[in-house]
């Protein structure tokens, strides 16, 4: 079928607003017309040098639809079910049947090339020249997406459909690690490294829980702002700072440490001043890819302190992506009021917008017009 996506024909190039040819559902597949795509920084990820997904492809991995037609040996979906579409997975090996799709074995094989695992082509542009369609299973910078309905997670119909993308990534990977890694509660104290999408999601889901110390750490004062609205208890402004002082803020502020802390920026420093701020047996999550090697005093880790990568919050989606809208429905995750909505023509734009910090969370709404 003819559908628009946004393609990256190269590296370094824009996105292209392209017809493109998309092969009809196979089995144990659908398509969805999206509603609206969260724009990810890993989105940015084939803009890399030697990175595994290699240009033409149509990226997006936060998709948000209606269910337009199914293939054979589908089950629990409908023509007309609203969906927000997660991340690929098998289903079948040790992690996924364990409960942590995240981990499947052929995780980054079925997410992270952007193309299909089977052997055909999905996608075709009008000359006929192949072009990845499979990104994290479902390329959802376009009017329409395939993905495998074990990667497709119902939603009610009277929630705003074209907002919910986020939280099949970005709400998912803050959220998740809050609740299913970190354990926050509420005698917990914890800090979060970073006010971005999945930083702001990792406050929003510790305040949810009533934590004693919801700290927010980051350079941006308006995000710290805004990171006070959502629940954070207290923020740090850490412009200028060493990692020394990171960590004696923070805990001078959670009386001599927090229990836990999610860093979110990647950055080998504020990871150092997250370890450093934590109690004895206090455990720090990460969830960006390191830019760096991190330098750990000798003794660092001595008291039982624990470092721990977590990818997609070790979340099921199916089990959490419901939690969370109704938590939103109960007003305690605003993850709206990190949105800006963008046509998807207007793809460029919105990724200048992410890069420079004006937006925190940009969603493409296909067919809008500006």
């Amino acid at each position: 079928m003819r559908i628009q996506a946004a393609v990256l024909r190269e590296r370094g190039a824009a996105f292209k607003i392209e017809n493109v040819e998309l092969a009809e559902p196979g089995p144990g597949e659908v398509l969805v017309e999206i509603a609206g795509t969260g724009f990810c920084h890993t989105d940015l990820l084939p803009r890399t040098d030697g990175f595994m997904a290699e240009p033409p492809l149509i990226l997006g991995h936060e998709g948000a639809g209606v269910v337009a037609s199914i293939g054979t040996g589908v089950t629990g979906l409908a023509v007309g079910s609203k969906v927000v579409l997660s991340f690929d997975h098998c289903g079948a090996c040790p992690a996924c049947i364990d409960g942590h799709p995240a981990y499947c074995r052929s995780f980054w094989r079925r997410n992270m090339v952007g193309r299909s695992h089977i052997a055909e082509d999905r996608a075709h542009d009008i000359t006929g020249r192949s072009i990845g369609a499979r990104w994290f299973g479902q390329s959802s910078f376009a009017t329409h997406a395939l993905a495998e309905a074990r990667t497709v997670v119902p939603v009610p119909d009277d929630v705003p459909l074209e907002i919910l993308g986020p939280l099949a990534c970005g709400v998912l990977t803050g959220a998740g690690s809050v609740f299913r890694v970190l354990r926050v509660t509420g005698a917990a104290s914890t800090a979060i490294y970073g006010a971005g999408t999945v930083g702001l999601s990792a406050v929003m889901a510790a305040a949810s829980t009533g934590a004693e110390y919801v700290i927010a750490v980051d350079r941006h004062r308006s995000r710290l702002d805004l990171a006070l609205e959502l629940g954070a208890t207290h923020v740090v402004d850490s412009t200028g700072l060493s990692v020394a002082e990171i960590a004696n803020v923070v805990k001078a502020i959670s009386k001599n440490g927090t229990d836990t802390a999610l860093d979110t920026t990647g950055a080998p420093s504020v990871v150092a001043a997250a370890v450093a701020a934590l109690r004895p047996q206090g455990t720090v999550g990460l969830v960006s890819a390191l830019a760096g090697t991190i330098e750990l005093p000798g003794d660092a880790l001595a008291t039982g302190k624990t470092v721990t990568g977590i990818l997609e919050g070790d979340a099921v989606p199916h089990e959490l992506i419901p939690e969370l809208i109704d938590l939103w429905r109960q007003g305690r995750l605003p993850f709206d009021r990190l949105i800006r909505t963008y046509p998807m023509s207007d793809i460029n734009q919105a990724e200048a917008d992410m890069a420079s910090g004006d937006t925190i969370k940009a969603v493409l709404i296909p067919g809008a017009t500006t």
